[in-house]
């Protein structure tokens, strides 16, 4: 009997302690887990990346995105893999299916890069662009430049999807026009800028708008369409506060108009039949569309349209006289899709408008974009972003904290990174899991990335948008920077709409 007692009590007692084995040995191995690197630690790669990034841009400036910053992405990429596998053994497997994961999921959006290449040449090529730039140069008025020149570098970079490039052609211009005007020359940069950061964000075309999209994971026009809440009344009053400050003191702009409308007229069909390509593709945007699908078509309708009224750019692209007229339109129309364009217009200002990348222009962007979901990719699989974002998490209490710490971090990113590119992955990154977890859709992130991220890069001297802009047009980026009231008010706008609870919901389930 003590025998049998004995032995139900051993066995009894072995399987207790091979339960705490199994249990401790868990336990150990969810600690393992769950282990983080120290929040100092993990600013290493970022403190190494800004400093690159620095030398970078002090060595290339503007073309400091040709090439510089990847390199500095990928060694700051490096640096993150050497601590986590050296100091926390963390296999390099892990770094691997992630960057697997995270690059593999830019795929579509490489895509639309290579999509938006090709609509931004055909455009031009078709004369879309030209036609409105014409009608819009148009509506200039001295007691109104300012509002004027505001929406007309919106509409210019709607169209184009490229602040910097309504900025460096019919900025420019308007600029020369605000000096015989009379006007602050650092208003009239404020109104330049405000517009055409606004047609940027607001574009389908825009590189800045499908990261910030893609980033998170938000269909593109879902995403436009969710900003509209914020950015559409920064925008109206912004308009307010030109009409209220710039009237004009009256001038004699019509030859520079003049000048414009006669150098696009001489060199392209200007016809309101153009008018059908954004307006058709105004209707695929409609009925909801896939943007590979939307972007593709307008780029074949404006290809078409282009065949029609203005063959003689396509054979002046095509540059070969001994080819037919079919063969050369065609070698032309193919050029205006994959490569850099240029158009003869007779004026240098209108040749730097109306030339064009296409998919060519568009792989520095590329470039670019897998550097940076690489170096995010190894910032996750180490943890150190997740350590990152408990520090900011722990000061985030409610829906305005959330928003605000957002728009905050993208605007610190702006200050430390000098690159808006960079600003956007990482804010995104930093702040994808706290808006999963919190239950807020993810197009929220999305909205508030690129209402700070976005528009205040412009606004950082040091900034590859900010020394631009501030070379290109002439004017210091602190002089400029009081009168870009919709750079300004955006991030703002953001916060305020958060704190209204607008338009904001929690994702159910």
């Amino acid at each position: 009997m003590f025998f049998k007692k004995s032995r139900y009590e051993v066995a009894g007692f072995s399987l207790f302690f091979l339960y705490l084995f199994v249990n401790l040995q868990q336990n150990c191995k969810d600690k393992m887990e769950k282990r983080l690197p120290h929040p100092l630690i993990a600013t290493i790669p970022l403190v190494v990346l800004i400093g690159l990034l620095a030398v970078v841009i002090a060595l290339f400036g503007s073309d400091s995105l040709s090439g510089g910053s990847q390199v500095s992405l990928l060694i700051g990429s490096a640096v993150c893999v050497f601590i986590s596998m050296v100091f926390y053994r963390e296999p390099w497997k892990a770094f691997e299916q992630q960057i697997e994961k995270t690059v593999g999921g830019v795929a579509v959006t490489i895509l639309i890069l290579l999509a938006v290449g090709m609509l931004a040449g055909s455009w031009m090529v078709s004369g879309v662009v030209p036609t409105l730039i014409y009608y819009g140069v148009q509506l200039l008025s001295p007691q109104f430049f300012l509002v004027c020149a505001c929406v007309i570098c919106a509409l210019v970079s709607l169209l184009s999807g490229s602040s910097w490039t309504t900025i460096a052609t019919i900025g420019v211009a308007l600029l020369g026009i605000s000096h015989a005007l009379d006007i602050n020359e650092a208003m009239a940069a404020g109104a330049i800028i405000s517009g055409a950061y606004f047609g940027d964000k607001m574009s389908p075309l825009s590189d800045t708008t499908i990261l910030a999209s893609s980033s998170t994971g938000v269909d593109i026009f879902t995403h436009i369409r969710y900003m509209m809440y914020t950015t559409m009344p920064a925008f109206l009053l912004t308009l307010v506060i030109f009409a209220e400050i710039g009237f004009g003191k009256g001038g004699d702009d019509v030859v520079h108009v003049g000048q414009y409308t006669e150098g696009l007229g001489s060199t392209f069909n200007i016809s309101l039949w153009t008018l059908l390509v954004p307006v058709l593709t105004g209707v695929l945007i409609a009925k909801r569309m896939s943007s590979v699908i939307v972007l593709f078509l307008s780029a074949l309708m404006a290809g078409i349209t282009a065949i029609i009224l203005q063959p003689h750019i396509l054979m002046e692209i095509a540059g070969d006289a001994s080819l037919s007229t079919v063969a050369a339109l065609t070698k032309g129309l193919v050029m205006t899709y994959y490569g850099p364009t240029a158009v003869e217009t007779g004026s240098a200002e209108i040749n730097e408008l109306v030339s064009t990348g296409g998919m060519t222009g568009m792989l520095n962007t590329i470039w670019l974009v897998v550097c940076a979901m690489c170096f995010g990719a190894v910032m996750v699989a180490s943890g150190m972003i997740e350590s990152i974002t408990r520090v900011v998490i722990r000061w985030v209490k409610s829906r305005v904290g959330l928003v605000a710490s957002t728009a905050s971090t993208g605007l610190f990113l702006n200050v430390a990174t000098g690159d808006q590119f960079i600003s956007i992955v990482l804010t995104a990154n930093m702040f994808k899991n706290v808006y999963e977890k919190q239950g807020y859709e993810p197009r929220l992130l999305s909205r508030t990335a690129e209402d700070s991220a976005t528009v205040t890069s412009v606004l950082v001297p040091w900034n590859t948008c900010g020394m631009t802009q501030s070379t290109v047009l002439g004017v210091a980026t602190i002089a400029y920077l009081p009168y870009c009231f919709f750079n300004i008010l955006s991030p703002l706008m953001t916060i305020l709409v958060a704190a209204l609870g607008w338009k904001i919901r929690r994702v159910k389930g």
